[in-house]
């Protein structure tokens, strides 16, 4: 019997740049793992300004770039999310307090967790948000989702196996 998927989501402000290019990175990654089946990844925004919209054109021709396909459409985060999800990683510091504050209506199953945490090569705390500036920025956002995803991957598979070595089998 196989492990249940990690459900994974990814939360920024309106769910148009940074979150939906971290759930397209995560999905690119899983995909040349062939770990597609073991996870279940989704993005949200913490506001409603943009629910229903694709990604932005400039991050999506970013990612495009780069060999990524952004699919999401933009929803806003709710309260079900911090039970439905295993994993909840934040963009921005003012991402993570709006991610809590929602969380103490309700006990959250989720782990709440800055993104960018999981980096390895980058020492930014925050994704920076890019919609309002240049070409640069989209890339910029992505090299720190690319090393960030990769770390989170890492972090959530070395979970997985110490879990199954914890939990051996049984004989039915």
């Amino acid at each position: 019997m196989s492990a249940a998927p990690t459900r994974v989501l990814f939360v920024c402000l309106g769910n148009i740049c940074r979150s939906p290019a971290a759930e397209g990175v995560f999905l690119h990654q899983l995909a040349q793992a062939d770990l597609e089946g073991s996870f279940v990844v989704d993005s949200a925004g913490t506001g409603s300004w943009h629910v229903g919209q694709a990604a932005d054109p400039r991050m999506r021709a970013a990612a495009e770039r780069r060999g990524v396909h952004l699919p999401s459409r933009a929803r806003q985060l709710s309260v079900a999310d911090l039970q439905t999800f295993d994993q909840i990683l934040t963009m921005d510091a003012e991402n993570l307090a709006a991610v809590r504050a929602l969380s103490r209506q309700r006990r959250p199953r989720a782990t709440i967790t800055p993104l960018l945490q999981f980096c390895r090569r980058f020492p930014q705390q925050e994704v920076p948000d890019p919609y309002y500036g240049g070409e640069a920025g989209f890339d910029h956002v992505l090299d720190l989702l690319e090393d960030a995803c990769a770390g989170l991957l890492a972090t959530l598979l070395a979970a997985r196996r110490q879990s199954d070595r914890a939990d051996p089998p049984t004989a039915s």
